[in-house]
């Protein structure tokens, strides 16, 4: 009876210590992962830690395949068809994030101007140009402007991932840019709007204003913030959105014009009145309210058109500005330069800019031996 005792202990003992083995190799693979884990954490700054746990928040976005039963979708143009596939998709992996932009969201009340910039990744040269002029980040009259990049990606197979790691060396040396994993098209610009009054909700929800604006666009920051500043009664927690008023405007619906809107996308015959998208100013308070009126209006693909949408619903209007001209300049007398430094100095913002013509006027018109007045 002992020996049949024993013979059943014998591989019950062996089993009992090939579980503790088994326990003490993966208690030791666990802590050399912990030590693995808290190295590479212990290598990340904390706005790099902060980007690893951003760019795993959202999901990529998937086709939504029954747009195709839409009547005419067949006809429709690709560029056109591929909006509305993508239509419903408000949220995508963010790639690039500047959390610490404005100091920490508690500190965001110290940014006065915050120049928010649309960059296609290609446009390193623009990006430069304005980082040395308009948008270098700087205090005027004691008042902070600081700049912000946004983007999404570009190209395909090796150009993009060139074009990724162009905007990541960017970033590592001015913490500028924000990018989402959306391609860049001109029907994806409403996307990029859409995410950054998102980010802006939790990263700089206290900046008193914005400049909302293209990368081709020389814009007189100096005098935006004293603009700004001398406002009556805001001080970025009233309304404000000014630029150059387009009114009565109306969905382009011949196929061959680049603004082309199917009535699949929209069947209104009239937009509302809204700023041009080469660059307006926002008070603090009206890009919020834009950003909660953004989530029950459907993505419109002209991204200009959208904002004035979401300030429509808000039960605001846009306001004229006079020293906005984001057509650009018409000058009617020949002897007169359009780069005058002296006339751009009593307008806010002119598109459009090559970045050479950019730094040009930028340093004629901070040339501390300028003199601006009647001429003889």
């Amino acid at each position: 009876m002992r020996r049949l005792r024993m013979s059943t202990l014998y591989p019950i003992g062996a089993l009992l210590v090939f579980i503790l083995v088994c326990v003490q190799v993966n208690n030791q693979i666990n802590n050399n992962l912990d030590i693995s884990l808290n190295n590479y954490s212990e290598t990340l700054t904390e706005e790099e830690a902060a980007n690893e746990r951003v760019i795993m928040e959202w999901p990529k976005c998937e086709q939504n395949m029954s747009a195709a039963n839409i009547s005419g979708f067949s006809s429709l143009p690709p560029h056109i068809q591929q909006f509305i596939y993508y239509r419903h998709c408000r949220h995508f992996p963010m790639l690039l994030d500047s959390p610490n932009k404005c100091g920490g969201s508690e500190k965001s009340s110290n940014v006065f101007l915050l120049l928010v910039i649309k960059s296609s990744p290609g446009n390193f040269d623009r990006r430069e140009v304005l980082r040395k002029t308009w948008a270098r980040e700087r205090q005027h009259n004691g008042l902070w402007i600081q700049r912000i990049f946004i983007s999404g990606t570009a190209g395909s197979g090796v150009e993009k991932v060139q074009l990724n790691k162009l905007l990541k060396a960017e970033q590592k040396e001015y913490r500028d840019i924000l990018q989402w994993d959306f391609d860049e098209s001109f029907f994806n610009l409403t996307l990029k709007q859409i995410l950054f009054f998102e980010w802006m909700k939790h990263r700089c929800p206290d900046v008193h204003f914005l400049l909302n604006g293209d990368d081709d666009v020389f814009a007189n920051t100096d005098g935006m913030v004293e603009y700004l500043r001398d406002l009556p009664g805001n001080n970025g927690s009233s309304h404000l959105y000014t630029g150059y008023v387009f009114e009565n405007s109306a969905p382009a619906r011949w196929t061959g014009s680049k603004y082309y809107i199917p009535k699949q996308i929209t069947e209104f015959d009239k937009y509302p009145p809204y700023c041009g998208g080469g660059g307006f100013l926002l008070s603090g308070h009206t890009a919020l309210a834009i950003h909660n009126m953004s989530a029950s209006i459907e993505v419109h693909p002209i991204d200009d058109v959208y904002i004035g949408m979401c300030v429509e619903k808000a039960g605001l209007l846009p306001t004229v500005h006079m020293g906005v001209k984001t057509l650009g300049l018409a000058v009617h007398n020949q002897k007169m330069d359009e780069h005058d430094p002296c006339y751009i100095k009593g307008l806010l913002l002119v598109h459009r800019f090559l970045p050479a013509q950019m730094y040009l006027l930028w340093n004629k018109m901070n040339d501390p031996h300028l003199r601006c007045g009647v001429r003889f």
